[in-house]
């Protein structure tokens, strides 16, 4: 079972001395796991007994299409109520303890691992009904409607049950994919990228999808824009669209990454319509 990282929380004691590695761009934003702090927590309307590190939000000059949230819930907290845009659609994946997602109907139970796709407009709920706290990732987007394109249905499934998806050429490098890259229903990806040790991306991709990158396991060596960071474990990158990025895999285990990006959409040429 992979150890999946997750927020610190609590207060480096006063003597620590600064990483210097929170980083804030034009181009990219790196939030490192050692500033994911109590005093930097939020709390949601609708949920109980829980809080979250809000790691991205739409705002000017830095995440456009996309809010993530790390989510922590006491035990016997959770929300009956937890969407407030019937436009949202959402990506859950589970990394600590247990919680139970009640959706359609029905109520599934979500452990490490667990992945979950709410499309927008589908009331959910979500509670932690064991005695130790659950974390989860929260991605949000509002979805964006297509001529001839239904929403996609829900689903949940486990990472351990979707094979990773080598990259043309090698098995240093792989994804798992929880959507099919060509179902158009779908206008945002969700995937978990890894790297074998020493794996790379060979060249400095750049393109029209946002990133938002939150390191599971492992280490590398990141290019962002004109720079190349260090990040590990608890580690959260936003890029720009068109921000060049490439990485190596410079740790003695799998470096692995939940990535989320906008897709199957045309540009849009104005303001959103009202």
């Amino acid at each position: 079972m992979t150890d999946y990282a997750s927020a610190p929380g609590g207060l480096p004691p006063q003597g620590t001395l600064h990483t210097s590695r929170a980083t804030f761009t034009e181009a990219y934003a790196l939030i490192p796991q050692g500033v994911m702090r109590d005093i930097v927590t939020s709390y949601l309307p609708g949920w109980h007994d829980t809080r979250a590190w809000v790691l991205a939000r739409p705002l000017s000059g830095f995440a456009e299409t996309f809010s993530h949230y790390l989510m922590e819930i006491a035990p016997h907290g959770g929300s009956e109520t937890p969407e407030p845009d019937g436009d949202a659609e959402a990506v859950l994946f589970v990394t600590h303890g247990e919680g139970w997602l009640r959706l359609n109907g029905g109520e599934e139970a979500m452990g490490p691992g667990s992945y979950a796709y709410i499309p927008p407009g589908l009331h959910w709920q979500f509670h932690n009904g064991a005695g130790t706290p659950v974390r989860f990732h929260w991605i949000r987007k509002r979805y964006e409607p297509a001529p001839g394109l239904a929403p996609p249905e829900p689903f949940v499934t486990n990472e351990q049950d979707v094979p990773p998806s080598p990259m043309p050429g090698t098995d240093a490098w792989s994804t798992t994919r929880f959507v099919d890259p060509d179902d158009m229903a779908h206008d945002m990806h969700v995937n978990i990228v890894t790297f074998q040790p020493g794996g790379n991306i060979p060249f400095e991709e750049t393109h029209v999808m946002e990133h938002g990158i939150y390191i599971l396991e492992g280490r590398a060596s990141y290019r962002l824009n004109r720079d190349w960071v260090e990040v590990g474990p608890g580690d959260f990158l936003w890029l720009r669209a068109f921000c060049p990025q490439a990485c190596i895999a410079t740790g003695p285990g799998p470096f692995r990454y939940l990535l989320y990006k906008d897709v199957n959409r045309h540009a849009r040429l104005g303001p959103a319509p009202a």
